[in-house]
């Protein structure tokens, strides 16, 4: 009996809208290209601990702006802060996104794989049929190094 964990039955408008969605944040990501993980390698980060002190900082500098020199950007800083707080719930709401569509994508793994093994067993079961062969070959790729048995009913060695 087959498997079927889900039918997702896409249609070409929520493709064609899942991929609008992908090119809007494209091109408002755009224009950070070159921050890459290569380009952020060595840069002291903020990270849960260093945040709290970041946090306080600007408080502290804000109640004290006379002690700011020009040189120190602390409107960017404020606003690197509005933005910082402004992507988080965004990105964890893509994190949550992508967590359910690796789901989606691995139940329609399962509800393929469940399938075509049951279509193959009943191509072995009804004997040798066009095609049955190289579908063979395919599938002990997939079980290389697993114990199987041959079509003899003795057990196979594993391979190594």
């Amino acid at each position: 009996m087959s498997q079927n964990l889900i039918s997702a039955n896409f249609s070409a408008e929520t493709i064609a809208r899942m991929d609008a969605a992908l090119a809007t944040l494209e091109e408002i990501f755009a224009p950070f290209e070159d921050i890459t993980a290569e380009a952020l390698e060595g840069l002291p980060r903020m990270g849960e601990k260093s945040e709290p002190f970041c946090r306080q900082t600007v408080i502290v500098l804000n109640q004290n702006t006379a002690v700011i020199p020009p040189s120190v950007d602390f409107d960017g800083l404020k606003e690197d802060f509005a933005d910082l707080d402004a992507l988080r719930p965004r990105l964890l709401r893509l994190h949550e996104l992508v967590a359910q569509i690796e789901n989606v994508k691995d139940a329609l793994g399962c509800d393929i794989l469940g399938t075509s093994l049951e279509g193959y067993g009943l191509m072995k079961m009804f004997g040798k049929s066009e095609g049955l062969e190289s579908l063979r070959q395919a599938i002990s790729l997939r079980t290389r190094g697993r114990s199987r048995k041959p079509d003899n009913g003795t057990p196979d060695t594993p391979q190594a």
